[in-house]
This record gives structure tokens, C-alpha cells and sequence, in this order.
């Protein structure tokens, strides 16, 4: 497996950086070993510092299916009946029954690179892709999942791998259909494949592995009890009230809706991630805020699939956590992540500024703060400008200072400029270094897939 090279004693210097407690002018930041070695502040600049000017944490991208990059785009033709989810899930079928494992290595790395490139420095991959195109176990168990790590550490990001457990159909024991065969497996095979997925992680820096039951539908009460002492102290996700038709499902085979059914038979607390969570009642909602879990939201893929809108508003008065997520990664563009969170309240409640804590408070910022401080948390990682912290670290080109300049790049004409990860500048102007070469991968696998 290709790594990363790791710059040590490298000093970027900054105009303003976020830190912890705050905006904090003329930075110098020390790195060593691919983690931040010191933090100066007020201080001038030595010869040698890369210099830039407002600096802020990397994100995580708390959720990402890598694959479906490859097929953004070609579930916008409506079909003879109502379009939805599941109508488009049946497009993704199709796509995923055709991916090798280089062809999944090379739009994953594409979809890394345009992560890095969008400001999103560590990736949680809810990856359900286990077996060959017949459904058959590779000779190696954790073939795809390798692929992934793979192409993480060639795009140079950082890797939270989400081996995700999925053994029904349905509701109830439904038996899993053809097009789900590369996802099945029983919790023999998937503890299995947790420990090879453990020892592949291993060997890439800062790797994290969780476990991610894939959805109440898709596991039943016995096999999620058997799987989740797997995660011993490590992230749990799950897809959970995304919609509609889940929830009611949800209600006629157990007579209660999901998050409600989840509390009730799981220890839900800090180390899970509740993927979605769209469809909840108020007392859900309240219930979930303060269970300490993050819940995951991904704007753009819920858009884009009708899902539905999040009840921001009612669980950030409850102080509930959150993060962001690229999701289908049908586009991924961080900004447009959150710009999206917030406009969905805006045009719900008729109001603007819905995210700010209070008067004078800047939504950007607040949005951004939300999202670094539960991504982190559902990543099992720590993120932010301090020592010991991985140098994730993100330029912004704006046309404002401090919390304006979040504010311009969210919801104006910033943009992302710079990015390093684990103390590398992988995103030059904008660019990702390797972009060339891992777009024209890319594009010829796609032109296989595309042409077969």
C-alpha cells in the first residue's frame, strides 16, 4: 500500500487561526510527524514559515458511500412512476454489480480527492461493499475495505473505515434480494472481517475503525445485541429514520418508530452517529439531543433524494450534537453542506439565521463549530488547532476577516484555498496536488463501466 510522506518541522504561519478559544492573529504552527507540535500566537514571521491567511481545522465528513461518486449523476431521468429513495436505489443496484476492486479503489480516491479539495480532511466510510460481484467472499475478507484504505492514503486523507454489517431485506427477517448480495453477511463473517479491517487499518496513519450496523430494516434486534461489542470503544453508525416509508415499515413490524425502537433495545450514547434521523417526533428528538449521540446529517444527499429536512431547530435548543456528511457524494462541496442545513430552516420557518446561538452570533461560524466538534466526536478522533492534534489544517480565501470570512465562504464567494493533512499541503489553489492523476484513473474507469 502507497503512504503519504510525513513533513516534520514544517511551520505554517497565519494571519488569523481558529483555535479552540477563538480567532487569534499572527499564528506560527509547528508540525512534526504529521501532528501540530506547538502553537505560537503574536508573534512575527521566520524565514522558511509558509505563510497564508485565515486559517481554520479540517472537517470531517462523517459519512461517505465512495462508490456512489461513480454514479453521480445518473439517477436524474424520471421514471414511469413517483420518483424517491428507493426507485434510486435500484440505479445504485445496478452500478454496484458491475465495481472490481480497482474499480472501486479509483473513484473512491477521486471521491477523496475532491473531499480534500472542498475542505473535508478526514472521511468516515460507511463502506457496505464486501463481496465479489457473484456475492461470493473474496480470497482475502477484507479485499474491498484494503481498496478503500488504499485510496485514502493516495488522496492523503485521514480514515475512519465504517465496515457496515447488513444481513436482511427488510422488516421482520425479509429475505435479502439478488442486487444485495455483496452486502450480506452474518455476524461469523463480520467479526471476521472487523479484526482483518483492524489490522489493515493498522498500517495508515490515524486510521479509526468502527462498526456500522446498516439500518434497522437491514439487521435484526439478535444480530445488532451480537455485533455491537465489536465496536469495543470505537464509533458506531447506523442509518436510522431517513424515510417515510422506513418509519412506517418500522411501526408495523415492531409498533414503534425507529429512534424510539433504538433507544429502547440499544445503549445509544456518545460513541454513535445516527445517520439521518429525519423522521422524528418531538420526544425523538428531544430523546436523541440528549443521549449525547451526533446525529449525522447530509444535506445535499437528502435533497437530492427527498428525504426530508432535519428538526435543527428543536435539537440544537435541546443541545443536541451534529455533523456533516457527503453521503451519495452526488456533489461534494462542504460549504454547500452546511449552506444547505441552514437554508432548509430558513425556508421551513420563514426565519433566517436559524443555526446562530443568539444576537451577533455568526450562523457560519456556528454551523462550523457544530459540525468540526460532532464529526470529530463520531469519528473517534480529536480535531482542532492544538498541540498534539493531527495538522489538519484548511486555508480560506475571503474577502473578510474571523467569523466573516466562514460567514463568505458558506454562504457568499469564498472558497477554500489551501489544505494539509497530517501536516502535508495536499490542495494547492484550490487544486489537489495528485488531482491529474487520479481524475484521469478515474474518468477510464468510468468510460468501462459506463460503455459495459
Amino acid at each position: 500500500m502507497e503512504t503519504c510522506p510525513v513533513v516534520r518541522n514544517k511551520v505554517i504561519y497565519a494571519a488569523s487561526a481558529l483555535l479552540p478559544d477563538g480567532w487569534r492573529e499572527s499564528v506560527r504552527i509547528e508540525m512534526d510527524g504529521g501532528r501540530i507540535g506547538g502553537i505560537e500566537v503574536g508573534v512575527r514571521p521566520k524565514s522558511g514559515d509558509e505563510r497564508t491567511a485565515a486559517l481554520v481545522p479540517g472537517m470531517p465528513n462523517l459519512h461517505s458511500h465512495a462508490f456512489q461518486r461513480g454514479m453521480a449523476g445518473l439517477a436524474e431521468q424520471r421514471g414511469p412512476e413517483d420518483d424517491s429513495f428507493w426507485t434510486w436505489r435500484e440505479v445504485m443496484y445496478r452500478f454496484v454489480g458491475r465495481l472490481s476492486p480497482d474499480d472501486l479503489e479509483a473513484i473512491a480516491a477521486q471521491a477523496y480527492v475532491e473531499m480534500l479539495e472542498a475542505g473535508f480532511t478526514r472521511v468516515g466510510e460507511f463502506h457496505y461493499l464486501h463481496h465479489d460481484v457473484f456475492g461470493g467472499a473474496y480470497a482475502d475478507i477484507g479485499e474491498m475495505s484494503g481498496r478503500i484504505a488504499a485510496a485514502a492514503e493516495s488522496a492523503g486523507i485521514g480514515l475512519t473505515l465504517l465496515p457496515v454489517f447488513y444481513a436482511q431485506g427488510g422488516f421482520g427477517g425479509k429475505s435479502p434480494g439478488a442486487a444485495q448480495a455483496r452486502f450480506i453477511s452474518n455476524p461469523d463473517f463480520y467479526g471476521r472481517l472487523i479484526e482483518r479491517c483492524r489490522a489493515i487499518a493498522a498500517k495508515v496513519p490515524g486510521a479509526v475503525v468502527g462498526i456500522a450496523p446498516h439500518s434497522l430494516r437491514a439487521v435484526s434486534p439478535e444480530q445488532l445485541k451480537a455485533i455491537l461489542p465489536l465496536a469495543r470503544t470505537g464509533p458506531v453508525h447506523i442509518h436510522i429514520a431517513e424515510q417515510v416509508k422506513e418509519v412506517e415499515d418500522c411501526l408495523a413490524w415492531s409498533g414503534r418508530r425507529p429512534v424510539e425502537w433504538l433507544f429502547d433495545h440499544a445503549p445509544v450514547g456518545p460513541a454513535w452517529c445516527l445517520v439521518h434521523a429525519t423522521h422524528m417526533t418531538a420526544d425523538e428528538t428531544r430523546l436523541l439531543a440528549r443521549s449525547g449521540a451526533v446525529a449525522g446529517l447530509c444535506p445535499i444527499t437528502e435533497a437530492n433524494l427527498g428525504d426530508g429536512l432535519f428538526p435543527l431547530g428543536d435539537f440544537l435548543k435541546e443541545g443536541g450534537a451534529l455533523g456533516v456528511g457527503s453521503d451519495s457524494n452526488v456533489r461534494i462541496d462542504l460549504a454547500e453542506e452546511l449552506r444547505l442545513l441552514e437554508y432548509g430552516q430558513r425556508l421551513v420557518h420563514r426565519a433566517r439565521n436559524v443555526a446562530a446561538p443568539g444576537p451577533g452570533h455568526s450562523t457560519g461560524r456556528a454551523l462550523f463549530d457544530r459540525a468540526l466538534s460532532g464529526g470529530a466526536q463520531a469519528l473517534g478522533v480529536v480535531s482542532g488547532i492544538e498541540a498534539g492534534a493531527w495538522a489538519d489544517l484548511v486555508a480560506l480565501e475571503a474577502d473578510h476577516e474571523g467569523d466573516r470570512a466562514l460567514d463568505h465562504v458558506i454562504f457568499a464567494q469564498g472558497r477554500v484555498s489551501d489544505v494539509w493533512c497530517r501536516g502535508e499541503r495536499k490542495v494547492e489553489a484550490g487544486r489537489h496536488v495528485a488531482c491529474e492523476a487520479v481524475g484521469a484513473r478515474y474518468r477510464a474507469v468510468l468510460k468501462k463501466l459506463l460503455a459495459a
